[in-house]
């Protein structure tokens, strides 16, 4: 296996990905849009979620496919980017048709940023604007880290971001990975500098430093962002994809396997006080896959797009916690 052309969500053909954000705000939205609706399910592994329409995603609930998936910051306030979203897509006459009803299906996840230095004394709830500004900015090449739903993510000891990765696989197919990484646990082990995630990197993408030579990781539970703000500021939320044809219930499974991409890559990881969630879809351009492969791979990819959210993240006026780069200017 080797990365894909770009690294990112958008090697899977006919994906595409739009952020929008406000720097006052210290939030945003990002969404994951298709050429035509897409098959996905979801699995969800952290106490606290937040969701819109994530039920219909279950192995056994009747629709087939949706048309795009929200990761949104602002907590139980961010679940209204996805109602932007359904405003973009049935303006573009997109949806689920029942007579002469088109209905837009945008299931979508939060993660808690409000007490992340940012100006959150709105007068109207900013984030059906932020989804719509996503939906409209959707293109097939995208920055990460401070960025979209990553805006104003914190990891434990450092300011968390938007991350992707992406693999090829041996029978042709395409997998990948996006990620608002704000979770409860670090990323990085005592020091700032290494990734738990490093036994996974690939071409220096986060840094190139290796893994930690120390051993007893995992005992220490310090933790600037719980020193600054409450246990509960926290979440992880992703959307592993793939190119080859999967059902439902085969997009579930690689959502539950890619989970594992969240614990290699968080301590700890899928607390009570996260909501982790892993969406997966399928864009069913190739053939059926190997789903243990494409589950191994999802992981993979999610444990490289959480670092690489942490590594980009770049600083800005009123942070509360320190970036990965000015944590490591020495290097």
């Amino acid at each position: 296996m080797q990365a894909g052309p770009t690294n990112s969500l958008c090697d899977i053909a006919g994906l595409r990905v739009g952020n929008a954000q406000d720097a006052t705000l210290k939030s945003g939205t990002t969404v994951v849009v298709g050429d035509e609706p897409f098959v996905a399910s979801v699995a969800v592994m952290g106490g606290a979620p937040g969701t819109r329409e994530t039920d219909l995603l279950a192995p056994d609930k009747s629709v087939v496919a949706v048309d795009a998936l929200v990761l949104s910051g602002g907590s139980a306030y961010g679940l209204d980017a996805c109602s932007g979203v359904v405003d973009g897509l049935r303006a573009d006459a997109r949806g689920f048709r029942i007579a002469d009803a088109q209905i837009p299906l945008v299931p979508g996840a939060i993660l808690f940023d409000l007490l992340n230095g940012g100006d959150k004394d709105w007068a109207d709830n900013p984030y059906r604007a932020l989804g719509l500004a996503a939906y409209r900015d959707a293109q097939a090449e995208f920055e990460i880290g401070t960025i979209g739903a990553g805006t104003g993510a914190l990891s434990a000891m450092l300011k968390g971001g938007l991350g992707t990765a992406s693999l090829q696989l041996p029978d042709g197919s395409t997998v990948a990975a996006l990620v608002a990484a704000n979770p409860v646990g670090a990323v990085t082990t005592p020091g700032d500098r290494h990734f738990y995630a490093a036994p996974f990197e690939m071409n220096g993408e986060f840094g190139g430093l290796g893994p930690d030579p120390a051993s007893g990781l995992g005992l220490s539970r310090e933790s600037r962002k719980m020193n600054a703000m409450s246990a509960r500021a926290n979440t992880t939320i992703a959307i592993v994809a793939t190119d080859a044809t999967l059902t439902k219930a085969e997009c579930h499974r690689v959502a539950t396997a890619a989970h594992d991409g969240i614990a290699r890559a968080c301590v700890p990881a899928h607390t009570p006080n996260d909501g982790d969630l892993v969406f997966a879809l399928s864009t069913a351009a190739k053939p059926a896959a190997d789903v243990l492969l494409t589950g191994h791979a999802a992981a993979l990819c999610l444990s490289r797009a959480i670092a690489r959210a942490i590594y980009a993240a770049t600083p800005a006026a009123g942070d509360v916690m320190p970036c990965w780069r000015t944590a490591n200017a020495d290097l």
